[in-house]
């Protein structure tokens, strides 16, 4: 293997490392379902990540890292644009506190503690009975598009990972959007299960 043949061998090893690496730095939305309870529709969501040795030495050095999952549900209709039905989004803050030596998931009031990092993140992985749509909404009988994200809140990180996070990946880790089909009975709402996800944009 000599000269152009050479150069185009070491280019197409080099391109597999850094999909590689582009890949390690994304979120994937291995399922959501939506359920109806007598609150509404809940969404429980699995996610798959791995925090890359750079944001775990971040979280151990105590920045804490905010990461946000969210939620839109679209009707579709053939004749106009169309409508958001509903939009909802939850911020998840990971962070290590020192003293007591234990990680921390907080959302709202709520809050866990841990005794590693890798029992944080698995339960930061997995969203359940998340109320994204109340009871008293005036769904219709008619074909809705759920659709589910998660990302790390970059502008919520301290400026100079900020600043770092324009020329390096390291930094990104997000998913694009998982959608599926749901369609809201007059009487009840069925719960429906999604698998594989789409690109954003497409039917």
């Amino acid at each position: 293997m000599q000269g152009p043949a050479l150069l185009k061998f070491v280019c197409g090893v080099l391109l597999c490392l850094a999909a590689l690496a582009l890949r390690a730095a994304e979120i994937d939305v291995r399922e959501a379902r939506l359920a109806s309870t007598e609150e509404g529709l809940v969404l429980d969501a699995d996610f798959t990540f791995e925090l890359n040795p750079r944001l775990r030495e971040a979280v151990d050095s105590g920045v804490a890292l905010y990461f946000v999952v969210e939620f839109e549900l679209t009707r579709q209709r053939w004749w106009w644009f169309d409508e958001k039905a509903a939009a909802k989004r939850i911020q998840l803050r990971l962070s290590y506190h020192p003293l007591s030596r234990q990680y921390r998931l907080s959302t709202g009031m709520l809050q866990q503690q841990f005794h590693s990092l890798e029992e944080a993140v698995h339960v930061l992985k997995r969203v359940r009975n998340w109320l994204v749509v109340e009871r008293g909404a005036s769904l219709t009988d008619a074909s809705y598009e759920a659709a589910v994200r998660m990302r790390l809140d970059l502008g919520l990180l301290p400026k100079p990972f900020q600043v770092s996070a324009l020329t390096n990946r390291d930094l990104h880790l997000e998913s694009g959007w998982l959608r599926f089909p749901f369609r809201a009975p007059a009487s009840a709402l069925a719960p429906v299960e999604a698998r594989e996800p789409r690109e954003a944009g497409s039917r």
